[in-house]
């Protein structure tokens, strides 16, 4: 019996090991002066942006909103096309959330980008929006977001949220999920 215990806790850590893999918060600017403007049409512009060592960061802005994708497929990805309804605008940070992979090294997940929304009427104050992107070839979408002003810990809360959704979500058939305080009009 004592030497079948050693060896089953070999294989338990063994096992736990690669799927226990915690996810690292790795950060890169975005400025878009210092991204390749591949196009300008009347509404708007598309930028191709440095992202984390290198994976591809595509950003469009089209009638006052933001609309940020990933990967060399970015132009066709679910994410291209989701932006809010309200003017908005994106922070300067972005962070990524990366997995090592033995033959490929750190690998982007997801990420957690600010974006500040105009206020319907006037007089009321810009929002503030935490977006969790799941990045995938070919699924490629939101997966949740969280409302920065209304949650103290709403950073964590970004984080959990990739964490709890990334693995297993499907762009096509579920919807972004709202997490925390909810306070953003409109949406």
């Amino acid at each position: 019996m004592r030497s079948i215990v050693p060896a089953l806790l070999a294989i338990a850590v063994s096992t736990t090991g690669s799927l226990a893999q915690e996810w690292q918060s790795h950060y890169t600017d975005i400025a878009l002066e210092e991204c390749t403007l591949l196009s300008t049409y009347e509404l708007g512009a598309t930028w191709a942006c440095p992202g984390y060592k290198g994976y591809p960061l595509m950003i469009m802005e089209g009638d006052l909103r933001f609309f940020v994708s990933y990967g060399f497929g970015a132009p066709d990805e679910m994410a291209a096309r989701q932006s809010f309804p309200q003017f908005n605008t994106i922070g300067e940070r972005l962070e990524w959330l990366t997995e090592e992979h033995v033959e490929r090294g750190s690998m982007p997940q997801a990420t957690i980008l600010r974006y500040y929304l105009e206020p319907f009427e006037m007089d009321d104050p810009i929002d503030q929006v935490l977006v969790v992107t799941k990045i995938e070839p070919g699924n490629t979408c939101r997966v949740a977001q969280v409302d920065a002003l209304r949650n103290q810990d709403a950073n964590s809360l970004a984080r959990e949220a990739a964490v709890k959704f990334v693995p297993g979500w499907d762009c096509e058939t579920m919807t972004p999920q709202t997490i925390g305080q909810w306070g953003v009009e409109g949406l």
